[in-house]
């Protein structure tokens, strides 16, 4: 996938760090907060970390969104400490948060949820990088 994987797996996490910066700020908006957009920030949080974790560790993946997906290649490559069914509930908000269609709107207890699920897997994936927070 690239010659230097260090440096584009430092660059998946680069993208990685904007996604909560955007969610956290868009919360500051109260009433007026898109409740979508953060949520979306948070899936693609976990999304970019999981595929710095991938290409740190030699893994080629297809184009997904699917954060099971990427998890079970991660596991199976060796990362500990996260579980498909802690992304699960985050996996809608790729497509959801982004298109119209016939789902429900997203909630503000569910955007909430979703930026500290994201926090949780962003701290196990940057701890089996061994990245310093």
């Amino acid at each position: 996938m690239s010659e230097q994987p260090e440096s584009y797996a430092a660059q998946w996490v680069a993208r990685a760090e904007n996604d909560p910066k955007n969610a956290e700020r868009a919360l500051e908006l109260g009433d007026d907060c898109p409740f979508d957009t953060v949520a979306f920030h948070a899936q693609q949080c976990v999304e970019k970390y999981l595929k710095a974790w991938l290409v740190e560790h030699g893994v080629e993946f297809a184009r997904t969104h699917d954060l099971v997906v990427l998890v079970g290649m991660a596991k199976d490559a060796g990362l500990v400490g996260v579980e498909e069914s802690e992304v699960l509930a985050l996996n809608r908000f790729a497509v959801e948060a982004r298109y119209p269609g016939e789902w429900d709107p997203i909630r503000g207890d569910e955007a909430i949820d979703a930026v500290e699920a994201a926090r949780r897997l962003r701290g196990s994936i940057r701890e089996s990088m061994e990245l310093a927070d």
